[in-house]
Parts: C-alpha cells; structure tokens; sequence
C-alpha cells in the first residue's frame, strides 16, 4: 500500500474507538471476518452480477472467488455485493429500462457501504454500462472483468460445416424458418445446440461491443475481454484482476484519471474498427456523460469517416469471439489503428500503463479475422444520419446492410406498435415489396418506455418465401447488435414527443442516403405543418412506480438516454455515519 492505511474510505467506518466503529467492526466479526483484517487491510467491493435468469453470468459466483483469492493473496479484503443481473433475452419489456436502474444500484451500493475499490463482474449487454455508470459516478478505484463470449457452435448444412453465432444466427434462422427453408424438428434441435456453455453472445453483439470498448477506455486489463468464458484463462484473469484492484486503491487510480475525452475517442474508434453495436452509441454517450466528457453524434460520425471495419466477426463477417482471441483479441486489433495514427497513445489504463506501453507487445495472430488497413472487411461501419425525419440525428450499421440500400428510396408502411407490424406481416396479402421502407415509431426511451430493440424489423412473409432477406427499416428503436440489416435506429427527436417520425404515413416517400449521411421524408414542410398541428401526444400508460420515474427523467438518444438528475461530474455527499 502506497497510501496511508487512515486515508482508506473504509476506515471511517472500522477505525473509529466510538460506539458505532464498536458495531461496524462486530458485525462484521459475526461473520466470521478476522478484527485485525478490518483494521489492516483495503476493502474491495466485489460487484457480481450472477443470476440464474442471466445465462451470460451463471459462472460469474465461481469467477467472484477468483477474484477474492486474487485480493487476499495481495492484502486486501474482498466482500462479495450482489447486483441485477439483467439477463438480456429473458428481462422483459427490456433491459434497456433497467439499465439506469443498475447504475443507480451500483452507486449506491459503492456510497453507503465500506469499500475502497471494486471489481465489477458483468458482461450482458446493460450490466456493462449500466455497473460502469455508477461506479464512474463513484469514483472508487474499479476494474472491469469481462464474463467473456460463450463457445462457437459448429452446424453442417447442405454439406458444409458453418460456424453459428448466438443471436445473428436465431434471426437467419427464424427467417428461413418462415420461409419453410427449415422445418419444425431442426428449428427444436437448434434450441439446444446454438448456446453450448454460459458467456455472454460470441458475435460483436453489444455484450462483446461493449466489453471491448471498456478494455479499449482502460478500465479492465489488456486482453481480458475476449477470452472465451469457459476458458481456463478467464480463471486466472480473474485472480489477477483481484490482486491488480489492490495496487490501484493503493496507487488512488480512480476513473476520473483515466476517463479522458482522449480515451472515449479511441473507444469510439475500435467501435468502429470492430464493426460493433450501434447501441454502444447510446452507452458511451451515456458513460462520456457521467465522467464530465463530452461526446456527441458528430464525434462518431467523424470516426466512422476515418476508421474502417477490421474484425471479421459475426454480423458484419463470418468469424466468432474466440477467433478474435485467438488472433489477439483487443490488443492486437488496436495495435493495427495505432500503427495507423488513430489513437492516443497517452491514455492510461487500469494496470497504469499508457496505451502505447499496453500496446508494446501486441501481435496480430489472424490477419483474416483481424484484417490490415488497406484489406478492410468494409470502409464504412457506423454511420449517423440527419434529415428533416431525424434532425437530431439516427444511426445505421451500413456494413451490416445489403450494398443496393446505401441509396433508396421508397413508400412508407407505417405501424405505432410492434405487435401491429407482426401481425401483418404475416398477411399474404400485404401491399409491400422489397423496395418498401418499413416504419416502427413509439418505440423510443419515452413511447415504449425503455427504447426496446425492436429495431430489426420484422420482413413481410410473403417476400421472405421469395428470398427477400432485407429492406430499409426506420424506427425511434434500438437493435441488437447481433442482429444486421438496413436498419436505421434511435431516430430522434422518438414519435412520443413529437418528433417528425410521428408525422410520417403510410404512402410517403422517404429517401435514404449513406454517403450523403442523409434521412429525408419526401412531403413538404406546409403538410408537415399542418400534420403537426393535429397531432396529439400519446396518453401516459404509466402513473406510478420505476416506469413513471424513468419516463420523466430519461434523456433522448443522442444524450444517452440517462436520467437527466445523474449526468455530470456534480459531487455526490459521502454518507454521514453515526
């Protein structure tokens, strides 16, 4: 320890020779924890996210104790803290909603409890941001451990064996399913086949987008985020980001030192050199927010311009998690961008290097699966748009969209509510074809509530039995990032608050430009003027409870949909203890 023992945050509750330092310490006695460790050693919060309704974390407990080891064989003492799990297929309407919830927890759990650092176990697509948020608010030591991508899946079809990934593979297969390419009993086998071990999704859906821009911000040790769940690896990373916590409460490495707009803009670069999730726009925004950095739609559209798609990986390429960690997962990728002058290589990280020290040794293993610059999988991966239909802005996967919808135009078939469009899709008779621009609106952070992925619209079945398998799709949603298409998300200003996507019928026209960066609806601004003079805002569905709360303070998208009374740096009083 660096630090003076009486510095510790903890002390104020174990050192003091009052009546209140009396019952701190006996309680915690009654647990069996030695008095002399109280009054000696560091206490680390170990923030563990298991559930047995999150799949992604079901080995996290055994992991936590790794973790432990880690912190005693280093001199500190680790305390288990649970927090939601929020498993992302299961937790219903979505996790979306909870996922300021969680930050919430965190930060409460770090405030009103005795601890000097953390080490936070999650991975499922909120329980990133959503951990991170609140121990940025925070501002503890705290280190990131990743619960690492479940293991491949191997399929033979039609004679050939085919690598298969969870969550892109289910919508190709739902879809082929409609199409009566595959029947009732291979559709049950694939249940069971498709998800073989606990982890986290192992395509660059959100959970591996948004682990690895943890790893690229510096807050989990270099190479942790891509080693396979049930590798024993991630054991022994775990134990070592137990002892690593230690040295960083001793060394005072708090996330405000590290948090820099430098940092959030390499993040924002390897999102797109990965090809990742378009909702890690909306959580690093939200992250930016809570560390006093700023980051805007401008800042990822510009990177989008610079940095092209390097990772071969599921949805945009054809590969998995455990060949990108193979080939040299994170370090190896980054190593590639700064070779090429597109990062800053001053930031530090939680093992306090700078980037250009973690970076060092970093090899390239799998050029297939992490390609040179000038053999990109694709020049363009996120791109934003503005228009008279999003003025503030919506965001498209272009790499993972078929080439002939870069530049479209098309008539509008509109729909208010999710269960609406899956009902007629399903009509033979729909008056649609694949140059349609399917509409979802009040599906936003305000109108769902909770800005659910219902972004990858469903496809009308009658085009998905002629081979149809992709059309330009608008919505105020999100997507998930395992999912692909010409999806065009998070359109803001969202329909429930008035924004143009509420003003949109069934019939308009809509023109969509990639390389413009443009969404425009076709009407004239004397229509739209008189549409929105009889608009009418939605009646509130909520009156009570989390929900209501969550509708009165969420953000839009471009903000990062926090709650708008925790973003900023502002200063959070410690708890009075008596």
């Amino acid at each position: 320890m660096s630090r003076p023992l009486e510095s510790l945050r903890s002390r104020r509750w174990f050192a003091a020779n009052d009546m209140r330092g009396f019952a701190h310490r006996q309680r915690l006695q009654q647990m069996g924890v030695r008095r002399e460790d109280l009054l000696t050693r560091p206490v680390v919060a170990v923030i563990d996210t298991w559930s047995e309704l999150s799949p992604c974390h079901a080995h996290l407990r055994e992991r936590a104790e790794s973790v432990k080891k880690g912190v005693l064989m280093a001199g500190g003492l680790p305390l288990e803290l649970p927090a939601p799990g929020l498993g992302e297929v299961i937790v219903k309407p979505t996790t979306m909603l909870y996922r300021n919830l969680l930050a919430l927890e965190v930060e409460e759990l770090l405030r009103s409890h005795p601890v000097d650092g953390a080490v936070i176990l999650a991975g499922c697509d909120k329980t990133t941001p959503g951990t991170l948020m609140g121990a940025i608010s925070m501002n503890l030591p705290v280190l990131f451990f990743a619960a690492g991508p479940m293991l491949s899946d191997r399929l033979v079809r039609d004679g050939r064996t085919m690598l298969v990934g969870a969550g892109t593979h289910t919508r190709m297969f739902w879809d082929d399913h409609q199409a009566g390419r595959i029947g009732a009993d291979e559709w049950v086998a694939l249940e069971a086949t498709m998800t073989r071990s606990p982890g986290t999704c192992n395509t660059m859906g959100t959970a591996s987008t948004m682990t690895s821009l943890v790893e690229a911000l510096g807050l989990a040790l270099p190479g942790s985020t891509a080693i396979p769940a049930m590798d024993a690896a991630h054991v022994r990373m775990a134990t070592t980001c137990g002892e690593r916590i230690v040295g960083m409460i001793g060394e005072d490495l708090t996330p405000s030192k590290l948090l820099t707009r430098g940092a959030f803009l390499n993040a924002g670069a390897v999102l797109m050199a990965l090809g990742g999730s378009t909702n890690a726009v909306i959580h690093l925004t939200a992250m930016a927010g809570r560390a006093g950095v700023t980051l805007t739609l401008d800042d990822f559209d510009a990177l989008g311009r610079r940095v092209p798609v390097l990772a071969n990986i599921f949805p945009t390429g054809d590969r998995l998690m455990e060949d990108f960690h193979y080939a040299g997962g994170l370090p190896a990728l980054m190593s590639r961008l700064a070779g090429a002058g597109l990062l800053s290589l001053e930031e530090r990280g939680v093992d306090g290097r700078t980037l250009g020290e973690r970076l060092h040794d970093a090899v390239v293993r799998d050029p297939e699966v992490i390609r040179p610059l000038d053999r990109p999988l694709s020049t363009e991966g996120l791109v934003v748009l503005r228009g008279n239909l999003a003025p503030d802005g919506a965001v498209m996967k272009a790499s993972a969209a078929e080439p002939r919808f870069r530049r479209h135009r098309g008539r509008a078939l509109v729909y208010d509510s999710p269960l609406a469009m899956r009902t007629a899709m399903a009509d033979p008779d729909l008056d649609c074809d694949e140059d349609t621009v399917l509409v979802l609106r009040h599906a936003g952070p305000i109108g769902a509530p909770g800005m659910p992925e219902w972004g990858g619209l469903p496809l009308p079945q009658k085009l998905l039995q002629r081979g149809v398998r992709d059309m330009v799709r608008i919505s105020d949603a999100r997507m998930s990032g395992t999912h692909y298409g010409a999806c065009v998300l998070h359109v803001a200003p969202e329909a429930a608050i008035g924004g143009p996507l509420a003003l949109v019928r069934s019939g308009d026209e809509i023109e969509l430009d990639v390389a413009a960066r443009r969404l425009h609806l076709c009407v004239g601004d004397d229509e739209l003027a008189r549409r929105r003079a009889e608009w009418q805002p939605p009646a509130p569905r909520y009156e009570r409870g989390y929900t209501k709360l969550y509708q009165a303070h969420v953000t839009q998208a471009p903000e990062g949909c926090d709650f708008d009374f925790l973003q900023g740096r502002a200063p959070t009083p410690e708890p009075d203890i008596f």
